[in-house]
Order: C-alpha cells, then sequence, then structure tokens
C-alpha cells in the first residue's frame, strides 16, 4: 500500500543520492578525463576516422578526435590528417580491433 510505496520511495531517492551526489560525480569526470591519451590512428580519409570511431565506440572504447576544426579551416581538402585518440589503458585493446579489420595503427 501506501506505506510500502513510500519506503521505496525513500530507498531509491536515498540511492540516488549516494550514488549521483555532485561530490562523486565530479570526482568520476575528473578522474575520468585526466587519464593520459595515446594517439591510436591518423588518417585523411573522414570515412576510416568515423569507421574506426564507431567500431570503437562499440567495443566500449572512448575515442577523441583531433585536428577536426584544423582540417575544416583547410577547406577540408583533405590536407590536415585527422587523428583518433584513446585513454592509455585502452590502447593495445584498440590496436588489435583496428588491425583485425585492417585499419593500420600508428604514424
Amino acid at each position: 500500500g501506501k506505506i510500502t510505496r513510500q519506503l521505496i520511495t525513500r530507498l531509491f531517492s536515498a540511492l540516488f543520492d549516494l550514488h549521483f551526489s555532485p561530490d562523486t560525480l565530479d570526482k568520476q569526470i575528473i578522474s575520468r578525463q585526466c587519464l593520459p591519451m595515446k594517439n591510436l590512428l591518423r588518417n585523411n580519409d573522414p570515412t576510416v576516422i568515423a569507421f574506426a570511431s564507431a567500431l570503437l565506440s562499440g567495443e566500449s572504447i572512448e575515442v577523441f578526435e583531433v585536428d577536426v576544426n584544423m582540417s575544416v579551416l583547410n577547406g577540408s581538402l583533405g590536407i590536415l590528417p585527422r587523428r583518433l585518440m584513446v585513454h592509455e589503458e585502452n590502447y593495445e585493446r584498440a590496436c588489435a580491433i583496428l588491425a583485425d579489420i585492417g585499419v593500420e595503427t600508428g604514424y
């Protein structure tokens, strides 16, 4: 009844506050953003970058695309290569995933 619903509401509220408190979220965000990153891929072809990003994201590997705006400033001629960065802890796994599909990593 009503008492059970109130108890459940209080319980979920307490769990939510504990897990999603601003202090906890800030620490999670800061610790995740401060991980060292490594260059994974450098390529002039935006389709290769997009495919690699989608594939790695599907494998729960965060990627960060670098030099996108430089390519746009250059008139999108494809002269300046774009780079994909991954967290250092995921570098070896990301290299193996891209090697399986024939995409060369590194410089």
